[in-house]
C-alpha cells in the first residue's frame, strides 16, 4: 500500500485502557510535531476512540502512523496525523457547516461532528458502497444528530446543505471539482491532495475570498488514494 509496511492482520488483544493511554500519547506527539494546535481539535481527538474505526485485525496498531485497508476498492483509514493536518489548515471550528468528501472509516466525520458541535453540521459523502456500509455501522454507535451520511459521487458535492464554510477531500484529484468550489461559501476554505504527476501529490489549501476570488497555496507533499467518480483521476 503505497510503500508503507502494513503489519500482518491479527486478533486484537489490547484493552480499552491501553488504547486510551496510547491515544493520549499520540495526541501529545501530534502537538509536539506541530500537527495539532487548537484545543477544540485536541479535545475531539482525545474523546473519539480511533480504534473503533480501525478493522479488528489491525486494531492493535491503531495509533501507529500507518494507513489500514477498509472494505471497498482502495479504501483506507488514513494515518492519525492526517486529521489534524487537514482540520488545522482549514481552521475547522464550532458552528462550521462542513463537507467531507470520502467518508472512509467514518473516523474523520465523527471527529468533525465533535469539533463543529451542535450548532454546526457535517455532511460526509462516500462513493464506494462497501466502504459506506462499514462506516455507517461504525458511526451508528455514536449519537451526532448534526452528522449526515450520503452515498454518492463526492466530486459533485451535496447542494442541499450548501454553502459550506469548510470542505475537505480525503482523496487526490488532478483539478479541484468545480461543483465543490461553487458550493464553498465566500470566506470559506477547502483542502485536498492534488496530483501533479502519477508519483507526486501536493496538499493544497483553497480559500474563496469575499467577492469570489480564489487563492490556492501548497502546504506539503502527501500521498493519498485517488478520487473516484466523474472528477476522479
Amino acid at each position: 500500500m503505497f510503500g508503507w509496511i502494513i503489519p500482518p492482520p491479527k486478533p486484537s488483544k489490547k484493552t480499552k485502557e491501553t488504547f486510551y493511554h496510547e491515544r493520549q500519547l499520540k495526541v501529545a506527539f501530534l502537538k509536539q510535531k506541530g500537527y495539532l494546535k487548537s484545543r477544540i481539535i485536541e479535545k475531539a481527538m482525545l474523546k473519539i476512540p480511533r480504534e473503533h474505526f480501525v478493522p479488528c485485525s489491525y486494531r492493535d496498531h491503531t495509533y501507529e502512523e500507518l494507513p489500514f485497508p477498509l472494505p471497498g476498492k482502495n479504501s483506507t483509514i488514513s494515518c492519525p496525523h492526517s486529521y489534524p493536518m487537514f482540520y488545522e489548515a482549514i481552521a475547522l471550528s464550532s458552528g462550521d457547516n462542513f463537507l467531507e468528501i470520502g467518508l472512509g472509516s467514518g473516523y474523520g466525520a465523527i471527529l468533525a461532528a465533535e469539533i463543529v458541535g451542535p450548532k454546526g453540521k457535517v455532511t460526509s459523502i462516500e462513493i464506494d458502497h462497501d466502504t459506506f456500509l462499514y462506516a455507517q455501522e461504525r458511526i451508528s454507535k455514536f449519537e451526532y444528530p448534526n452528522l449526515f451520511l450520503i452515498e454518492g459521487d463526492g466530486g459533485k458535492g451535496y447542494y442541499p446543505h450548501a454553502p459550506y464554510d469548510k470542505i475537505c477531500l480525503t482523496a487526490a484529484c488532478v483539478e479541484i471539482p468545480p461543483p465543490l468550489i461553487d458550493q464553498l461559501d465566500e470566506g470559506g476554505k477547502l483542502i485536498t491532495p492534488r496530483s501533479s504527476s502519477r508519483a507526486s501529490q501536493d496538499l493544497v489549501l483553497l480559500e474563496k475570498e469575499i467577492g469570489g476570488n480564489i487563492k490556492v497555496i501548497t502546504i506539503e507533499k502527501v500521498l493519498y488514494v485517488s478520487l473516484q467518480g466523474e472528477y476522479g483521476c
